[in-house]
C-alpha cells in the first residue's frame, strides 16, 4: 500500500509540472498580449489543474504518514495511532480498531473495527477533499469554457450590399 502511494505522489507531481509547463510555454509562445480569450481559458485551465494535481499530492503525503505510522507503531500499536481521534478512547473499549483502509477517492483513512465498522479519521485535513474537488471543477469548467469558445466561429466579415 505504501509502494502504491509513493508511486502516485511523483505522478502527480510530474503531472503538476506538466501543466505549469504547458501554460508559460503557451504563454511563452504567443505573448501575453497577443493571446486571444481561447488561450487565457486554456492556460487559467492548466493552472487550475497543476493546483489540483498539488493539493491530491499533499493529500497522499498526508495518508504516507499515517500509513507509516501506523506501520512503525511498535509497543504502542493497539489502537492504531491514526485512528486516535477525539473520542477513540470510547471506540477502543468497542471492538477496537483492527485494521485501516486508504481510499484514494476522496482521499481519507479509514479505520475499521472488529464488527466491520470504520470511521474516517482526521489524517488528512479536512479542507483538502472539497479543495481538490472545488479546483478539478474550476478547471474542467475552464477547459470546457474554451473548447466552447475555439467551436464559434469569429467576427464575420460585411458583404458589400447587393446592387
Amino acid at each position: 500500500m505504501v509502494y502504491l502511494l509513493l508511486l502516485l505522489v511523483p505522478g502527480g507531481l510530474v503531472a503538476a509540472f506538466a501543466f505549469v509547463g504547458y501554460c508559460f510555454g503557451t504563454l511563452g509562445r504567443i505573448g501575453p498580449r497577443q493571446a486571444d480569450r481561447v488561450v487565457w481559458l486554456r492556460v487559467v485551465a492548466a493552472l487550475l489543474g497543476a493546483a489540483t494535481a498539488l493539493l491530491y499530492v499533499w493529500g497522499l503525503v498526508h495518508l504516507v504518514g499515517a500509513v507509516m505510522d501506523v506501520a512503525e507503531n511498535g509497543a504502542d500499536s493497539a489502537p492504531l495511532r491514526p485512528c486516535r481521534a477525539p473520542g477513540w478512547e470510547q471506540r477502543a473499549q468497542d471492538p477496537g480498531s483492527v485494521d485501516y483502509t486508504v481510499r484514494y477517492l476522496p482521499i481519507r483513512f479509514v479505520c475499521e473495527t472488529g464488527d466491520g465498522d470504520g470511521h474516517v479519521t482526521d489524517a488528512v485535513p479536512d479542507y483538502l477533499n472539497p479543495g481538490v474537488l472545488g479546483l478539478a471543477l474550476a478547471g474542467a469548467g475552464c477547459a470546457g469554457a474554451a473548447r466552447l469558445a475555439s467551436r464559434r466561429p469569429g467576427p464575420r466579415a460585411t458583404r458589400e450590399p447587393s446592387r
